[in-house]
């Protein structure tokens, strides 16, 4: 078994939870939860029995060393987590609507994770060619992008399979959309690729045929494209396609979704020896989305992130992995 090491944010999502009211105002309600989708992503690999790791940075304050409990808690390693003496941790406030839908408000103004340093990425990480994840949420300022893009190399360089989600969040980018440009720079670096439906149509505009060839072209091995709780469509390097229908669920909170639905692919490929070995038997393939597929109906049918994310014992978990 592969380690997967996860890079980037560990935040605490603050979670609206219903409201209450006193003397004549309806005050919100907010829950603590941990979350970051990396950090999501690392524990929904634990949790299912994989040997995880999360690399970031957090403040030196009573968030981040709740975070640092939690991952712990869930079995992530913690040894490339650091903490920063004087910058925050950083912090969303989750809304949902009915449906479970979420939207995000973030206060993440030169926050812990995005002060990370190049020299902080050491070669420890890629000691036996780990799973390397990552999301766009590194790449939303400038320095904190070269960083993600650095630690990118290496891992390519030390023979990782890298894994990158796109999970773009428009309203943490200075110029209120995402910069295609630099998102689409580390798509070309990664070997597996997580798009949401929506972020596949930003990304590639009109010509997405044209943008799924060009990725390919440049060394990306396998597409994976969600759409909530419609089929989620896959694309292999060299032409196949095919898409595995969700079971249908009640959504109670669908933030931790894509996490849980990457994460259990990372947990199946770090079973394996190599990616080919996945992408080139259709069947295994189709069967390791569909446990994915799985993991994600579960964990939206609890509230939070990292309790809401299966484990080995809540979930069967097919006998090829």
């Amino acid at each position: 078994m592969k380690p997967v090491i996860c890079f980037g944010e560990a935040l605490i999502d603050f979670l609206n939870t219903g409201t209450m009211e006193d003397g004549g105002l309806s005050l919100p309600n907010f829950r603590q939860y941990p979350g970051g989708a990396p950090a999501n992503a690392a524990v929904a690999v634990a949790k299912l029995g994989g040997d995880a790791h999360f690399a970031g940075q957090v403040g030196d304050d009573s968030f981040g060393h709740f975070l640092k409990n939690a991952l712990g808690k869930y079995g992530v390693k913690t040894d490339t987590l650091s903490f920063h003496p004087s910058a925050k941790t950083a912090l969303a406030f989750v809304m949902l609507n009915h449906e479970g839908d979420r939207s995000f408000s973030f206060y993440r103004d030169n926050s812990a994770d995005l002060v990370f340093e190049k020299f902080q990425v050491s070669d420890n990480w890629f000691n036996g060619s780990p799973l390397f994840h990552f999301c766009s949420n590194t790449l939303t300022h400038a320095p904190i992008a070269e960083v993600t893009e650095y630690a990118v190399d290496r891992a390519r360089t030390g023979q990782s399979i890298v894994s990158f989600d796109a999970n773009l969040r428009h309203n943490l980018w200075q110029q209120g959309n995402a910069d295609r440009e630099r998102v689409n720079k580390l798509v070309a670096k990664a070997d597996l690729i997580k798009f949401a439906r929506e972020e596949l149509d930003y990304l590639a505009g009109s010509e997405q045929q044209a943008y799924i060839k060009r990725c390919f072209e440049q060394g990306v091995q396998l597409i994976l494209i969600t759409n909530g709780p419609e089929p989620v469509e896959y694309f292999i390097q060299g032409g196949e396609s095919g898409s595995v229908a969700p079971p249908e669920v009640s959504a109670v909170d669908t933030t931790a979704a894509g996490d849980a639905f990457i994460g259990a692919m990372l947990f199946g490929i770090s079973r394996l020896d190599s990616l080919a070995e996945l992408i080139e038997n259709s069947d295994r393939l189709q069967n390791l989305i569909g446990f994915a597929t799985r993991c994600s109906a579960y964990t939206v049918a609890r509230p939070g992130a990292f309790p809401a994310l299966p484990d080995c014992n809540s979930i069967s978990i097919p006998e090829f992995i």
